[in-house]
């Protein structure tokens, strides 16, 4: 029988209820003949309320204790869909992900899949289960511990499935009925894109966008995984949710197809810092070992053999960023005259596969947002994403006017 991965997020089984609709959208899939591997999440908030526990508990924690207390909400969902389904007389069980087994690297907490051998699994659809319900978010280490693989490690799950078993499709039931050309809370004119290429999402994850993890996009996108992301609430049909595939599947080649935020960044910047071979690395590298994610770059002109330093990350690592910074500088391994940190900024984002093709998406950006007053800080970009760091004050009016701009309510 073909195989179809379908993963419901915490919101989409929070509740009994929610579960048997759930259940019942397996159902529909088994009927067409599928053989259904059902990835779960825990139960809305449950693994907010684990962590809590851990961190109560024991604040310097065994990571590998974590691991075990925090993977225990996606058991139990696992355990209830499976029963809900045998109710509905379904043949289906629950899968815990050392059964399975999900096999993991043994970094406790964000651990990642290393291999999902489908023997077991296989075995027992070929005896007439017709529904894998597999616990989410978990594997196991190479030690036999049970791991984790960081926040919305269940995308991840679900992709990884669909490529051990060749799935037709990886469906992701979550609370949004697809991905759109941006937030909907923040733009009435946002449109809901039927497809997107892989390279798109994988951008507008990276950048902001929340509807997927942006590991889970990486693995669709290395084994050509086709993923559809829909929302658990409403009536199913063919048509519904957003296409996740190949650009050569994308019906659309304009030349941005989204505008993505990221509203809790920061700025930082050293300044004159001496301007001589190995600079960077001896500020990028103590950085890099203090788990500092360093986004945007720019070195200004030098002048008299001083240059100033500007790099951007999350807005919660500025104080680990200015430990590490300091740190170099009284061990003499750097020297600069002060180190400025705004945390009062916000990243923009316009994504899109045709500014491969086509010209001028730099230009208008940058037009639009000096139409609006609005002063770039920073710049990056990539061969499909521009970026800027603009004051955090502007970020709804920045996203609104580059959506108009655009003219992303617009179809193709």
């Amino acid at each position: 029988m073909p195989v179809l991965v379908m993963k419901f997020g915490g919101t989409s089984v929070a509740t009994l209820d929610r579960i048997k609709r759930a259940a019942k959208r397996v159902g529909l899939e088994v009927a067409k003949g599928y053989d259904v591997i059902v990835i779960v999440s825990a139960m809305s908030g449950k693994t907010n309320e684990l962590v809590g526990w851990v961190n109560e508990t024991s604040p310097l924690y065994d990571a590998r204790e974590y691991d075990a207390v925090v993977s225990s909400g996606e058991n139990v969902t696992a355990g209830l869909m499976a029963l809900t389904l045998q109710e509905m007389g379904v043949p289906a069980r629950s899968w815990q992900g050392w059964q399975v087994p999900v096999k993991t690297t043994a970094a406790h907490a964000n651990a990642r899949i290393e291999d999902i051998p489908p023997e077991n699994i296989s075995s027992k659809f070929a005896e007439g289960m017709k529904v894998a319900v597999v616990a989410g978010f978990q594997g196991i280490s190479p030690e036999g511990r049970i791991t984790t693989l960081g926040r919305g490690g269940s995308d991840t799950t679900a992709v990884a499935f669909a490529a051990a078993f060749d799935a037709d499709r990886c469906d992701i039931y979550t609370d949004v009925d697809g991905v759109y050309t941006t937030d909907p809370r923040i733009s009435q004119k946002a449109r809901k894109l039927h497809k997107i290429s892989f390279e798109e999402m994988l951008e507008l994850a990276s950048l902001g966008a929340k509807v997927l993890q942006t590991r889970s996009v990486e693995l669709a996108m290395r084994y050509k995984v086709k993923l559809r992301v829909l929302s658990s609430f409403e009536e199913p049909s063919d048509e519904a949710g957003t296409l996740v595939c190949d650009e050569e599947d994308t019906m659309e080649n304009r030349p941005v197809s989204g505008i993505a935020y990221s509203r809790d960044e920061a700025k930082m910047t050293l300044i004159s810092v001496a301007d001589r071979p190995g600079i960077a690395a001896a500020i990028f590298g103590p950085l890099s070992e203090a788990g500092v994610n360093v986004d945007m770059i720019i070195q200004n002109i030098s002048e008299e053999g001083r240059t100033d330093m500007t790099f951007s990350c999350p807005i919660d690592q500025v104080l680990r960023a200015q430990k590490a910074l300091n740190g170099a500088k009284e061990k003499g391994d750097i020297n600069f005259h002060d180190l400025i940190a705004d945390t009062d900024v916000c990243k923009v984002s316009a994504v899109g596969i045709g500014m491969r093709s086509q010209s001028g998406v730099a230009a208008k950006m940058f037009k639009t947002l000096s139409d609006e007053g609005i002063n770039i800080k920073v710049i990056a970009t990539s061969e499909i994403k521009i970026s800027v760091l603009i004051d955090r004050k502007y970020l709804e009016l920045a996203v609104q006017s580059l959506h108009d701009a655009f003219e992303l309510e617009k179809t193709a």
